[in-house]
């Protein structure tokens, strides 16, 4: 029996639903990786399980984001159905006609279950792909720390290692430059060593503070009390031309549990990291710092007008001896040092940053009541 593309034929409909379901399964196991592009490829086998698939456009939304076939926005009228995930309403799938010279006719019965099939299909699939996204960065975030641990372990050893002998060097160019008759160069040469090994020190400091963060000596902490303290040393010592600091301290805020000495480590790693940054550009640049209450956080931003980072540089920057500086300029250990002691004063710290638009790190603290 001979039909034409007008006739409604079950059996055919039937075959078509399962044609595209078949496409959608096809197109989450061949693009798992890559979820935009598998949506893009379900909405695109829509039309074809469809009676009239010349005139009919498709379109999916997900979370706000829509994949739709051409001439979808021109199209009139139409059936959709949620997109659940999770027992979620995340968005939906639409069926539309489109604009023909002769009357809208309008979608089957048949039409619609196969969309709601579809739409049933594709939510297993994110709550699948979402999971396997998850499962993954936990992994990632698992492996990560027991890297750090590692890391953490072995700069304390190396730290404790040196502490002594470095000590001990100090020591000794301190006393020789007390000797009577001391020529001048080697009074100068003494200078350096001691100089040297006070910068060692400095990072043994760090090593050491990396490896074991601690909170100190905790108590009821003004955050913008302290953030000033430290801005005024920092301000006074900079030597960077161009560098200008902005203030925006925020009155009357709560205050958080903290010990002030590792705050001011904070302010001080942040403030230097963007004077490094600032500092370097022709015509220098700003630096803004400013504290304000965030829901139910004491929150610190520290901005500048630097250079940025790319996206590989912003998900290093807290990786212990990871430095964009030049060699004996940085350590790579400042912040880890400031991810470390904000973690331990059970708060967070977040980057923002895009090549050309500068860096914005927040600290988020817990405030008391």
């Amino acid at each position: 029996m001979i039909e034409t593309n007008d006739t409604h034929n079950p059996l055919r409909e039937r075959v078509k639903e399962l044609g595209c379901l078949y496409e959608v399964a096809a197109a989450f196991v061949e693009l798992r990786g890559d979820l935009p592009a598998c949506l893009r490829r379900v909405v695109a086998a829509l039309p074809g399980a469809c009676l009239r698939p010349e005139r009919t456009a498709a379109g999916l939304t997900l979370d706000g984001a829509w994949s739709v076939t051409p001439r979808f926005e021109e199209a009139q009228g139409g059936i959709a159905c949620p997109l659940v995930v999770d027992d979620a309403l995340r968005g939906e799938i639409v069926l539309r006609e489109l604009t023909m010279s002769d009357a809208a006719v309008g979608f089957l019965d048949e039409e619609r279950s196969m969309l709601e099939a579809v739409a049933r299909q594709v939510g297993l699939f994110i709550e699948r792909v979402e999971a396997d996204q998850r499962r993954a960065a936990t992994e990632a975030q698992l492996r990560h720390a027991d890297r750090l641990a590692s890391i953490g372990q072995l700069a304390a050893g190396v730290a404790h290692e040196l502490a002594e002998p470095l000590a001990s060097i100090m020591g000794f160019a301190q006393l020789a430059q007390k000797a009577h008759g001391l020529p001048e160069q080697a009074h100068a040469d003494m200078e350096r060593i001691v100089r040297a090994a006070m910068h060692g020190r400095e990072v043994i400091g760090k090593l050491l503070a990396f490896a074991h963060p601690s909170t100190g000596a905790v108590g009821a902490l003004n955050m913008s009390a302290a953030v000033e303290e430290a801005l005024f040393l920092l301000e006074a010592g900079c030597d960077r031309p161009g560098v200008r600091f902005v203030r925006g301290l925020a009155a009357d805020l709560p205050p958080v549990r903290a010990d002030s000495g590792q705050v001011r480590q904070v302010v001080t790693n942040l403030v230097m990291n963007a004077v490094h940054a600032v500092g370097g550009m022709a015509g220098g640049g700003t630096i803004t710092v400013e504290t304000r209450m965030n829901e139910d956080a004491v929150e610190l931003v520290v901005r500048d007008t630097g250079p940025g980072m790319d996206e590989a540089t912003a998900n290093r920057v807290f990786d212990p001896f990871f430095t964009t500086k030049d060699v004996g300029v940085g350590t790579g250990l400042g912040l880890s040092v400031v991810q470390g002691i904000v973690a331990a004063h059970g708060g967070t710290i977040a980057l923002e940053t895009k090549p050309g638009e500068g860096a914005c790190f927040t600290v988020r603290l817990p405030a008391t009541t």
